[in-house]
């Protein structure tokens, strides 16, 4: 895989690992909850962890460039920055919007 599409790569799981919490009631897609829907604080948390996934799966196409580069808090602070925004959608989504319950006849 080249250079440029491994960047593609991270990106695109960046963007699923940041609205994965919002779009589903599971913890981390897998475990059903026994509630009928997650908390935020789950959610949050599970952003963090899939934040550090997503951060790993970077790591990966990285080392098989070549040496990795040594990174300070800026960098971490900058990427954390841009997982937020790439979390936006799932947010809006899940909290913003109305939507339609389904009622019961």
């Amino acid at each position: 895989m080249s250079q440029t599409a491994s960047v593609w790569f991270v990106l695109l799981v960046a963007l699923i690992a940041a609205n994965l919490p919002f779009v589903n009631e599971r913890v981390l897609a897998l475990v059903p909850l026994r509630s009928r829907s997650k908390p935020l604080a789950m959610r949050l948390a599970e952003l963090v962890f899939l934040y550090f996934v997503a951060g790993g799966v970077g790591l990966l196409f990285e080392r098989r460039v070549g040496q990795i580069a040594p990174q300070g808090w800026e960098f971490y602070a900058v990427t954390g920055a841009l997982f937020l925004v790439l979390a936006f959608p799932g947010f809006t989504w899940r909290y913003l919007l109305k939507h339609r319950r389904a009622s019961h006849a």
